[in-house]
């Protein structure tokens, strides 16, 4: 009796299946793989009809500074290198700095990896122009003026600390809120959960214009409101990043609970049972046995989180003022600016500087983010 193997598909459905990722890939991808490039030349470049200019850029290259096909084959030999071996590093770290947690030890692998790059670019690029010739003449021109400009001259930095601010205060307070009730949700077995949580949806459902108009009246009078609590000291809300943080956990709480009642669900209440019987209180068994194993749904909520209060525009634009403005509205800001085109190269500068933060955080969290995403998707 034969079986239908269900990993063996026609090579027909095989082949369509790849064209159709790698062209997802491109379609997605060469936007912001264009801006960068874009962010890296001067306007006469940047601007240019024709691709292969804005490509190479000529004039960036005359008058500014440029990189050789030779450094950058160079550079990419050695980060296949650096990847092949990040396990063994990763090991030899431990065992000789006595690095055990993966966050740490991320950073200083990267940081390791950027110095080892620039130091290959600084010493073999005289190598590369004296003996290579043509092979490794610079032609690829490229400046970082306008990530100067646009961190130092515009203010940039003053925006991303803002953002920090109003993202770790989301982050913080969302998973805080939402892992205990989550949790509570998970092990109580009633109508009134099951209503909490429906209700929870329907306020999640709600369009945020909603509730910025609901909380505008409080945070606009919050001084005359909280005299009474804070005295002289109470505070005026609106245009402070702590009104956003209230408006976007409001926003963020419902879809924070459903998600970590869903992980908490497929955690065994046996093991809170044993931890009751070794002598643990509640408290004690939801944080040293549930939180250790729940770390990577803990890890993929707050990514959400963290995407939700970093990419915010409508209740950071509606409630900052222009000092207290995070890193998304600001651009906005930069490319309504009725000026010349170095102008615009420095917005999107700007840009291509918002998406950092967002691989940075995905490439530390890569595996419990995975394990986030995949945990319950088999019960046994």
């Amino acid at each position: 009796m034969s079986f239908l193997d269900a990993s063996n598909q026609p090579f027909a459905l095989k082949a369509f299946s790849t064209l159709f990722i790698l062209v997802w890939c491109v379609i997605a991808c060469f936007p912001l793989l264009w801006i960068t490039i874009m962010s890296l030349k001067l306007p006469l470049d940047a601007f240019d009809s024709n691709f292969f200019n804005v490509l190479v850029g000529p004039v960036t290259l005359q008058l500014k500074n440029g990189v050789s096909v030779a450094s950058i084959l160079a550079i990419s030999l050695f980060s296949m290198y650096f990847y092949s071996r990040r396990q063994r590093l990763r090991n030899y770290l431990r065992a000789s700095i006595g690095y055990s947690e993966d966050v740490t030890l991320f950073l200083f692998i990267f940081l390791l990896y950027i110095f080892c790059c620039i130091s290959i670019s600084i010493i073999f690029s005289k190598f590369f122009d004296a003996y290579l010739g043509l092979f490794g003449a610079k032609i690829f021109g490229f400046t970082l003026d306008h990530y100067h400009a646009v961190w130092t001259e515009r203010g940039f930095s003053l925006f991303f600390k803002n953002s920090l601010i109003v993202t770790s205060g989301v982050v913080i307070i969302s998973l805080s809120l939402g892992t205990l009730a989550g949790y509570g949700l998970a092990r109580k077995e009633s109508s009134i959960a099951f209503w909490i949580l429906i209700i929870a949806l329907i306020f999640r459902a709600l369009p945020h214009s909603v509730l910025v108009a609901g909380y505008l009246p409080f945070f606009m009078k919050s001084n005359a409101i909280l005299s009474p609590i804070f005295g002289e000291f109470a505070p005026i809300l609106y245009g402070q990043p702590l009104a956003v943080i209230l408006v976007l956990v409001a926003i963020n709480q419902p879809f924070t609970i459903w998600l970590m009642r869903s992980f908490f669900q497929n955690i065994p209440k046996e093991l809170d049972e044993a931890a009751r019987i070794d002598g643990c209180s509640h408290f004690q068994a939801f944080r040293k046995i549930i939180i250790p194993v729940m770390w990577p749904g803990v890890i993929t909520t707050g990514l959400f989180s963290f995407m939700l209060g970093y990419n915010d525009y409508l209740v950071c634009s509606l409630l900052l003022d222009g000092q207290n403005q995070t890193m998304v509205p600001s651009i906005t800001g930069l490319f309504n600016r009725d000026t010349s085109t170095t102008d615009e190269i420095v917005a999107i500068a700007a840009a291509v500087s918002i998406t950092a933060p967002l691989f940075f955080i995905v490439l530390i969290f890569q595996k419990q983010i995975v394990s986030g995403l995949t945990a319950g998707a088999v019960k046994g």
